[in-house]
């Protein structure tokens, strides 16, 4: 009984210790998520350009919107023509910093500035995902988080590619559907 009791404070000092030392580490990096990402796997296509840095790491999660149209100067067939997205905006810690909406497609910040982009490139990133993208924004309206940025990167995507489980057919002319995507979007801003 009396080794039990002797032991009892060591080992609540371990723990105490090791609590102490858990939080200096998690203080260290208090308010700034730790950084995923690299351009160093992407095609060259869609990396951003030297003197640009990372300012804002997001990932997207929401819907994408398709509309069954007429092909463009195909008279008689038809496809499923991009809509527009609506997303909420995460930061890595996953916590909204904002949404991403459309048409056009719009990024907003949860402090109001936002800003369109204007695509300068896309590349393939899978059969049943979005196409990676690069874009050059716009200037931000508002001043807040969106203001200064560069270009945006659309990448690490998961879905959002037309249904291929629906038909579109003359027959289902305008029927819409929507499909549920996640992606992650890199903010650049000046170096």
């Amino acid at each position: 009984m009396r080794q039990l009791l002797s032991a009892r404070p060591v080992a609540l000092s371990a723990l105490v210790a090791s609590a102490a030392l858990l939080a200096a580490c998690g203080s260290m990096n208090a308010g700034k998520p730790m950084s995923m990402y690299s351009q160093t796997n992407l095609p060259p296509s869609i990396q951003v350009p030297a003197g640009n840095r990372v300012a804002l790491e997001t990932v997207g999660v929401g819907d994408i919107t398709y509309e069954c149209r007429d092909k463009a100067n195909m008279p008689g067939q038809t496809e499923w023509v991009f809509v527009g997205p609506n997303a909420v905006l995460n930061d890595r810690m996953g916590k909204q910093v904002g949404k991403y909406y459309g048409p056009p497609a719009t990024w907003e910040a949860m402090d109001g500035s936002k800003l369109t982009a204007t695509q300068l490139a896309v590349a393939p990133s899978g059969a049943t995902s979005l196409p990676y993208q690069l874009v050059k924004a716009n200037p931000a309206m508002g001043s807040g988080a969106m203001t200064g940025v560069t270009y945006i990167q659309r990448v690490a995507l998961t879905g959002g590619v037309a249904p291929a489980s629906m038909p579109c057919t003359p027959m289902t002319k305008g029927q819409k559907a929507t499909v549920k995507y996640q992606a992650d979007y890199i903010f650049w801003k000046a170096a």
